[in-house]
């Protein structure tokens, strides 16, 4: 059985597995990043790979090569982590600098959420010949494209779901990140219920219990995702839509609230995305598993 290390590398901790060609994560863990500077970044990810190893059966010899997840732009054919907002590797040589950590020849690197979307393509069995989109709505909210078996990329920064504009409270174009992603969720809570100490966790965990004006917090962040969703539906016209991200996948009734709203904009022809939407079953791996398998299948 074939083995390759993926990894997922964000700005508050990287993860990293040993996953099978199959897709089977056969060990993962999780180290803390440090973003203060590039070298002691790239120090955490070779920690979380040896690490992946020691607590593991087995040795460098075994592995076919690495496959790293990175958020931002990523030159995928130098290697080169090219921009990101938050870590210090602008213009960074991932590939060479694996290459040069682990002397294996393979290393496969591409933006973080295309390689969740991978993963999520294929355990989806989509058709070779459907429009595929994997969101993933978390610290921030973004999304990938698969249409007929290849990412659809565009000039290099398709899928930024987040920076689609919607309609605030002010009345004012605002990003759909830096309204409804996890952050904004906390800011609006805190400010709507006059709490510093509300976390967007506690946001969810109190609308589920009936406490009183979280009723309208729900509405508006669910009402934004709505909006950058029916710009998909009407882009794109996906055949699947596959939901991830620590946002929705914790806390997976919001999904019944985005198909009611999307429900109630789309004209009949658009509803047969309705029945088609899902929430992700590999919750935090997926990133890990796409990242290992793309060492295999490069798409």
């Amino acid at each position: 059985m074939k083995k390759a290390i993926g990894i997922d590398i964000g700005g508050t901790k990287i993860a990293a597995g040993i996953i099978s060609e199959t897709g089977e994560l056969l060990k993962r863990t999780e180290v803390k990043s440090d973003p203060t500077d590039k070298e002691k970044m790239f120090a955490k990810v070779v920690e979380a790979i040896e690490r992946v190893l020691e607590d593991s059966t087995y040795s460098l010899a075994d592995i076919e090569g690495i496959g790293a997840g990175v958020p931002g732009k990523v030159d995928r054919q130098k290697g080169i982590a090219i921009f990101q907002n938050n870590l210090p590797w602008a213009q960074f040589p991932v590939t060479a600098r694996l290459q040069e950590q682990f002397g294996l020849e393979r290393i496969t690197i591409d933006n973080d959420v295309y390689m969740a979307a991978y993963a999520e393509w294929k355990a989806s069995q989509a058709k070779t010949d459907e429009t595929f989109v994997y969101v993933t709505i978390s610290t921030g909210i973004s999304c990938s494209i698969i249409h007929n078996g290849s990412f659809f990329r565009g000039a290099g920064f398709a899928g930024e779901l987040g920076l689609i504009p919607v309609l605030s409270t002010r009345k004012k174009l605002e990003r759909l990140e830096k309204m409804s992603a996890g952050p904004a969720i906390e800011k609006l809570a805190q400010k709507e219920m006059q709490s510093a100490s509300l976390s967007t966790k506690d946001v969810f965990e109190r609308y589920n219990e009936g406490a009183s004006g979280f009723q309208p917090i729900i509405d508006e962040i669910t009402d934004n995702w709505v909006h950058g969703l029916y710009s998909i539906s009407c882009l794109l016209d996906p055949h699947k839509v596959v939901f991830g991200g620590s946002v929705i996948a914790n806390n997976p009734f919001l999904l019944d609230i985005i198909k009611e709203k999307l429900k109630l904009i789309q004209i009949p022809e658009q509803q047969h995305l309705l029945s088609q939407m899902s929430i992700s079953a590999m919750k935090q791996n997926n990133g890990v598993i796409g990242a290992g398998l793309r060492v295999f299948e490069g798409i």
